[in-house]
């Protein structure tokens, strides 16, 4: 095994490597050189749906491994462009962006309408663009907090993307609205030739008690994942799980609140970090939609730890791989550039397995 990985992730090492997993393995649907040929052409994708995924994992570092390594860039406007790009204000520059996820080996950059459409003819052959259809505006006052379509597909097919990707707010008032309006451009997509990629968010004040805060936890963001496969993406992003038991939280006191076989505590997770993915992977049509986490906001010196420990989680959960932003592009590049490395060198690693 790489020593450096194992450095990185520190005391947490023998218990992250050497973990049996509550959920076996082998009833999963598993990353690898065939996963598109394998799992995806049973399925109604079209041969034009099969090609364009086929190239997002056939690109960069992790060509052929079956594994993902993905830049996303969209806090510009989820975010404000300040927020996100003060640090390195050379990433204002869309072909910045675009060139950390070229420099980075990336097997793909997932950005907005107007970051891609600004560099298409000259990166677009170059590496996978996935174009982010929906947002969350936050100069509107006060705040909201709404998903809402900036791009359509058709612009997306325009400029030679291989994907659009969109978010969802799962458990907020607009919901219903982002889940009718996700699943027609997807269908679209489809019949486009394009992949699909849906962030598999939960937004809801309820979800977060004066105990904890469970817009994280393994059963809520699973069920986010399950709902996120039936309207048909082909990949699925989630937030790493940091707890578990959401719904029985939901259902304290005299509320109530979905459903819940206890089971899924007792039998189906537990709550170490890996079978908490592990779960997530589960929902994801047990991996047939592969799952990418999210690499989180930056933190400055732990960065590279952190992000190389949600990497080894994710494939030992049987994770498709990781989705990392702002860890990565606010630095200077030669640095966001070691970072994404770090975590492909994870799934390079013959000697990290599938728990």
């Amino acid at each position: 095994m790489n020593d450096k990985i194992r450095k990185l992730l520190g005391d947490q090492a023998d218990a992250l490597l050497q973990h049996k997993a509550k959920f076996p393995a082998e009833q999963l649907h598993l990353p690898g050189p065939d996963f598109v040929e394998r799992v995806w052409y049973h399925s109604d994708r079209s041969p034009q749906v099969l090609r364009n995924l086929q190239s997002i994992f056939d690109h960069g570092r992790l060509a052929g491994t079956g594994y993902l390594s993905i830049l996303p860039v969209d806090q510009g406007i989820e975010h404000s462009a300040g927020a996100s790009f003060a640090p390195n204000p050379a990433y204002f520059d869309p072909e910045g962006i675009v060139k950390l996820a070229v420099e980075g080996g990336c097997n793909a950059v997932a950005s907005t309408l107007g970051v891609l459409g600004a560099v298409s003819r000259k990166y677009a052959h170059r590496i996978p663009f996935i174009v982010k259809l929906n947002h969350n505006e936050l100069l509107t006052m006060p705040n909201k907090y709404d998903q809402i379509m900036f791009g359509n597909v058709d612009q997306a097919w325009n400029m030679g993307a291989a994907a659009v990707g969109a978010t969802i707010y799962f458990g907020s008032e607009e919901s219903d609205r982002q889940i009718m309006e996700v699943s027609e451009a997807f269908s679209y997509a489809h019949e486009r030739g394009l992949g699909t990629i849906l962030w598999c968010y939960l937004r809801n004040s309820g979800f977060k008690t004066k105990d904890a805060d469970y817009h994280t936890a393994a059963d809520l963001t699973g069920q986010a994942n399950h709902l996120g496969v039936t309207i048909e993406a082909d990949i699925i992003k989630q937030k790493a799980p940091t707890i578990n038991r959401g719904y029985e939280a939901m259902n304290m006191g005299e509320s109530s609140y979905g459903k819940i076989d206890k089971r899924v505590y007792s039998e189906l997770t537990t709550d170490h970090p890996i079978d908490m993915t592990r779960y997530q992977v589960m929902n994801c049509y047990m991996g047939r939609a592969g799952l990418i986490n999210s690499g989180g906001a930056s933190s400055g010196a732990s960065d590279l730890a952190e992000a190389v420990t949600t990497a080894v989680v994710n494939k030992r959960a049987g994770g498709t791989g990781l989705i990392s932003g702002r860890k990565a592009f606010q630095r200077p590049m030669k640095e966001g550039v070691e970072l994404l490395n770090a975590i492909q060198d994870v799934y390079l690693d013959k000697d990290i397995t599938v728990a």
